[in-house]
């Protein structure tokens, strides 16, 4: 195992084209479907990381921040910010497409953490998470703060 790695090698991005098994009957991403893709891109993600097999630990409060539209491209898109002894912690952010437009909105953010498993399925550690460019320390950052925002939001909700 190598001893860091960087925020850009966990760097994922995929698609999804909205279709019809995955809409609700307003014609719009079901929650579900959407959570799916979001653990997937989190999991290739933490595995680009720590070049290990991983498993989702937990997902923090889920903000689904506009619809997704039928025949609308989901961009789906995930990076490790910080990590643990075995674990890393991956912001996971959705934008929705119009192919004929090109034009993108913000749909859901989450924040996950999966564990990263050696051969034999138990916890082995991961890799420290180096941030050697500016863009990525600021990635970084703003996935540390704005977790910290959601937690504190929480506590507040529910007056923890």
């Amino acid at each position: 195992m190598d001893e860091t790695a960087t925020l850009a090698s966990s760097h994922t991005e995929m698609t999804e084209m909205l279709l019809p098994n995955d809409t609700n009957n307003l014609g719009r991403a079901l929650g579900g479907a959407v959570l799916h893709w979001m653990d997937i891109c989190g999991a290739i993600a933490g595995m680009r990381f720590s070049n290990r097999q991983v498993v989702t630990a937990s997902m923090d409060h889920v903000d689904f921040i506009a619809p997704i539209e039928m025949g609308e491209v989901a961009i789906i898109e995930g990076y490790v910010f910080n990590t643990g002894r075995t674990s890393v912690d991956v912001k996971v952010d959705v934008r929705a497409e119009n192919p004929r437009t090109d034009e993108t909105h913000r749909t859901t953010t989450s924040y996950f953490t999966f564990v990263a498993l050696d051969d034999e399925g138990r916890p082995t550690p991961v890799p420290a998470l180096d941030c050697p460019s500016e863009d990525e320390r600021a990635l970084r950052d703003d996935a540390l703060d704005g977790r910290e925002e959601q937690l504190r939001q929480v506590v507040e909700r529910y007056d923890l």
